[in-house]
């Protein structure tokens, strides 16, 4: 069997490190900068990250030897697709991995949002008891719109139909019996934004989905409703969610995911209405550990020229 090297650079759990070493030299370099990864990665086969390093074209021209890029987790935003086809490098992914660990993150993201859980923690533990200002609303009865239902959205339709809400899915990717299939009911994208009291966003960053929620589309949502993305920064127009939380369309907002990460302390994240979270929605143990395991058989098939279950590019 060939020696392939084989760099890490966001950190991989420790079951998929061992999967690797079997097949290859595995060299960690948890953090590395990007000029540094410029001068490193020529000598090696394959190259493993998740969301924090960004895989450029002038990292493929760098990558003489590259064979294979593995994001350790589903969005591959942070990859360029179009340099890796036009050096003949395979990406892929592990999407199967971490669905259950979002979908469970945007109930919780959900329920803290309607009932300011964030806000009532802090000033509980500041000293204050203001049992009065915190009125929320139960999820029980309401329209949840689910913008995007593939493996993530269904899995938060499961879990939203068990609170007794009715979903709505909007999805061009996905046939409208598929969406009924998996728990929605299938509406176009103005009749989800006009008919939804929540609404939650489980789509990848494309040039389609960019600024996708905009301030047409918060024109055409309900007065007061809830909007939660665990899903990509980008897909949502920050300034544009300020000003409906600033004016009251938007009642409540829960964010894991920003354009800028870490965005800083902004007025979006500084709002009182807004609950946010620093893109936790894969960092469960469970997720990490799959995640880990399937990045690592999948990079190993590639480098060994076996069919590939999850090839993006």
């Amino acid at each position: 069997m060939p020696v392939f090297k084989i760099l890490i650079t966001d950190g991989l759990d420790s079951n998929g490190i061992a999967i690797l070493k079997k097949s290859a030299e595995v060299v960690e370099m948890t953090g590395i900068t990007p000029d540094d990864l410029l001068k490193e990665i020529a000598e090696y086969d394959a190259l493993i990250v998740r969301g924090r390093t960004k895989v450029t074209a002038a990292v493929f021209d760098a990558a003489k030897n590259l064979k294979v890029v593995g994001r350790a987790g589903v969005g591959v935003d942070n990859i360029d697709l179009a340099a890796a086809k036009a050096h003949g490098v395979t990406v892929v992914n592990s999407p199967m991995a971490t669905t259950t660990a979002v979908a469970e993150l945007t109930m919780a993201l959900m329920l803290s949002a309607v009932r300011e859980i964030a806000r009532a923690d802090s000033s509980l533990k500041a000293g204050k008891w203001l049992k009065k200002e915190f009125e929320g609303f139960e999820l029980s009865g309401k329209t949840l719109g689910v913008i995007g239902f593939g493996r993530i959205g269904a899995a938060v339709a499961k879990r939203a139909a068990a609170f007794d809400m009715t979903i709505l899915g909007y999805d061009p990717m996905v046939p409208a019996e598929e969406i009924t299939k998996r728990g929605g009911t299938p509406v176009s994208m103005d009749e989800l934004l006009s008919q939804s009291d929540m609404i939650t966003m489980h789509l990848p960053l494309t040039e389609e989905t960019k600024s996708l929620i905009n301030a047409d589309a918060f024109a055409k949502m309900k007065q007061g409703v809830y909007l939660i993305c665990a899903a990509r920064g980008g897909v949502i127009d920050e300034t544009a969610l300020l000003d409906a939380l600033n004016s009251g369309k938007v009642a409540g907002a829960a964010l894991d995911v920003f354009v800028t990460e870490p965005p800083g302390l902004t007025d979006l994240v500084a709002h009182p209405k807004l609950v946010c979270t620093p893109h936790v929605g894969a960092q469960t143990v469970e997720a990490q550990h799959r995640a880990a395991h399937d990045i690592a058989e999948e990079i190993v098939a590639a480098l060994n020229g076996s069919p590939l279950r999850w090839k993006v590019a």
